[in-house]
């Protein structure tokens, strides 16, 4: 699934601005710095607020996107990047679908959240997607249950584009702590695995890559 979002991403989520909090945070980026799993640290929008190195040696050969960078916002790159089924194998239903019923239940929550809106709009720019969200969503969790939502826990299939990890599974750990909660903030590891996938079937040269978004598991209005 890719999409070329044309809403503006999202201001950064201001820091808080009291020393205590701002101290926090930069020991807390310095924690990250150690972790050998990609880890990043979200807002309520996923705006990110701090990632590692290793998540960036994840996401490292994604291409230039304007509104949907992993560093910048991580739910825009799962739903809008078009490079993101390089990385997260088994895009559209082990990531997307999760990732959209995750925003569906934070615009329940904070419908007036301005960021939150932006990415609802560009959701609803592409009919497909919109269909998804709207009417597939409702379907699909009701068919995989509760728990194939959940983020901590989550067993789902990565791209490392390090030949010493390449396809295999990270298991997804919510490791936010009180004080970073009660900031607004939410921090996910994904913990790669050594046992190794099958390769994918690479793509065959010069094949494009869909311009807009496209969602195969969730019936498009004319099935």
């Amino acid at each position: 699934m890719a999409h070329q979002a044309g809403g503006q991403r999202s201001a950064p989520r201001p820091v808080p601005d009291t020393p205590e909090a701002q101290a926090y945070l930069q020991d807390y980026t310095a924690l990250l710095a150690a972790v050998p799993f990609p880890s990043v640290v979200l807002d309520h929008r996923w705006d990110v607020v701090a990632t590692n190195t290793a998540f960036a040696s994840l996401f490292g050969g994604v291409g230039p996107h304007p509104t949907a960078m992993p560093g910048d916002n991580f739910l825009r790159f799962v739903l809008f990047h078009p490079d993101a089924s390089s990385v997260l194998g088994e895009h559209e239903s082990r990531w997307c679908l999760p990732m959209l019923a995750h925003f569906a239940a934070a615009v329940e929550r904070n419908g007036h959240d301005h960021g939150l809106q932006a990415i609802r709009r560009d959701i609803a720019q592409d009919p497909i997607m919109e269909a998804a969200y709207r009417q597939g969503l409702p379907h699909w969790i009701r068919a995989v249950g509760e728990r194939a939502v959940e983020q901590d826990g989550a067993v789902r299939p990565v791209l490392h584009p390090d030949p010493r990890w390449g396809a295999t599974d990270c298991r997804v750990v919510d490791e936010t702590p009180r004080t970073l909660s009660e900031m607004g903030y939410t921090r996910l590891t994904l913990i790669l695995r050594s046992a190794r996938r099958p390769s994918p079937t690479p793509r065959r040269p010069g094949r494009a890559r869909r311009a807009t978004g496209h969602l195969s598991v969730v019936p498009s209005p004319e099935a």
